[in-house]
């Protein structure tokens, strides 16, 4: 029998739906920073280099916030406290757009 503490089956399940979410956004990050590499995109190297560096890099601060936001998550619903927002939100999200525009400045000069 579960105790007061323990979350419902829904919560424990939302959460893990909510990590392996942030899982495929950090792989999916990654993948486009190795496929800027990899590939031969027509965007000057200086550029292309670093919006590669910064996707990857935030792929891993998205898998960061995987496990930080699941065992935040599970503390806030084991103690029966409102569930805390991703701290790393506002980081990934500046970082991606500083990429994308990154790649938009090597694509205007490359060209």
């Amino acid at each position: 029998m579960a105790d007061d503490k323990t979350p419902s089956a829904q919560v424990i399940l939302a959460n893990e739906r909510t990590l392996l979410a942030w899982i495929r956004t950090s792989l999916a990050l990654v993948v486009t920073g190795v496929a800027l590499e990899a590939f031969d995109v027509p965007i000057q190297e200086t550029w292309r280099r670093a919006s590669a560096t910064i996707f990857v890099l935030l792929g891993i601060a998205a898998a960061v916030q995987a496990w930080v936001g699941w065992r935040a998550t599970d503390s806030a619903a084991r103690a029966g406290k409102a569930v805390p927002a991703p701290a790393l939100r506002h980081v990934l999200v500046a970082g991606v757009i500083a990429a994308v525009v990154i790649v938009g400045v090597g694509l205007l000069v490359g060209a």
